[in-house]
């Protein structure tokens, strides 16, 4: 399916006290929409709005997005570098893409954004709102903004607030980016360099020693001293990304992803959580070291109508793209029919 766009051409408030002079929002759709059928999909840190693309067999027909049954949404979040207003935008005031000048973002800021759109749509609610790591950020948010919009919530593999550990993993590859010395200028391609050195160190957390012990080996050559696989496949990650993302949206998408904490002005993470009001299932992944199971469990414990499911996976925090087939079997039935509110 073809990308679309929306455009919104009043100023847009953001968290920070900023604002963004007009918006632009890509997204896909699928299927077509009868009023009660929506399935608002919120992507992770690097994926864009064409869910079928980033998330293998699960737009599909008999799968837990089957755009025979629903009609599936999923907007790129703002400051990202496929199609919606980002770095690498033009500033109204100067001509010129934002670069280094785009101002810091929140996951409210993007939450704020899809409602924009869904405005836009006409969806006033969704059948079911689903999102992965900070994409399960968006989806909570977008409960917790809106409660009457998500008549089921899936939250996989994401948490109440980011914690210090991932904190500092995402600190860590925003230094990295600083170290190239081109990261500053006006070059849609400053901070590359950089940014392929932060993809690997943010992709040992993504995937963790079982996944790479698993899928790294040398297949027992006794004799090898150096070349080894999980050498290149550092490499081959970080050259892959440079080839499809900049710096700028890399470095403010981390620290958007940062902000994250529904505590915020709502009373504490606990209060925020009690006034869920959507019917809720949260899956966590048994090896994931970015967002462990006990995060999973926290909301599971304070969301008021939860279930909690756990897949047993090598593969840690990407075993929600990896393990499509075990995820299908626990959303498919419970995402279930659409029905009127």
């Amino acid at each position: 399916m073809p990308v679309r766009y929306f455009k919104y051409d009043q100023p847009f408030a953001l968290e920070n006290g900023e604002k963004l002079p007009e918006l632009t929002i890509a997204y896909h759709t699928f299927g077509t929409f009868k009023g009660n059928n929506a399935v608002w999909v919120c992507h992770a840190l690097t994926a864009n709005s064409d869910v079928a693309d980033w998330w293998p067999h699960t737009v599909e027909q008999g799968r837990f997005l089957d755009p025979k049954r629903y009609f599936i949404v999923c907007a790129n979040i703002i400051g990202s570098h496929y199609g919606s207003t980002g770095p690498l935008s033009i500033d109204p005031a100067t001509g010129k893409p934002y670069y280094g000048t785009f101002p810091f973002i929140t996951v409210r800021d993007m939450v704020n954004a899809h409602f924009l759109l869904a405005d836009h749509l006409g969806i006033a609610s969704a059948h079911a709102v689903v999102g992965s790591s900070i994409g399960g950020f968006q989806a909570l948010e977008m409960a917790l903004t809106r409660p009457n919009f998500a008549r089921k919530l899936v939250l996989i593999a994401t948490a109440a607030r980011s914690q210090p550990w991932a904190i500092a993993f995402n600190e860590s590859q925003r230094m990295a980016i600083e170290t190239d010395a081109s990261f500053g200028q006006e070059d849609p391609e400053a901070g590359k360099k950089g940014m392929r050195v932060s993809r690997s160190i943010g992709l040992l957390s993504y995937r963790g020693s079982s996944a790479y012990n698993a899928t790294q080996q040398e297949n027992d050559n006794l004799y090898k001293i150096a070349g080894f696989r999980a050498t290149t496949y550092q490499q081959y990650q970080g050259d892959k990304l440079c080839r499809r993302f900049d710096a700028y949206s890399y470095y403010r998408l981390t620290q958007a992803f940062d902000s994250h904490n529904v505590g915020r002005y709502r009373g504490g993470i606990e209060s925020a959580l009690g006034s869920v009001a959507s019917p809720t299932m949260v899956v966590g992944i048994s090896s994931d070291m970015i967002f462990p199971v006990s995060e999973q469990v926290f909301l599971y414990r304070h969301i008021p109508q939860c279930q909690l499911r756990l897949i047993d996976s090598p593969f840690g925090h990407d075993g929600f793209l990896v393990e499509y087939d075990k995820l299908n079997a626990l959303l498919k039935p419970f995402i279930g029919t659409p029905t009127a509110r």
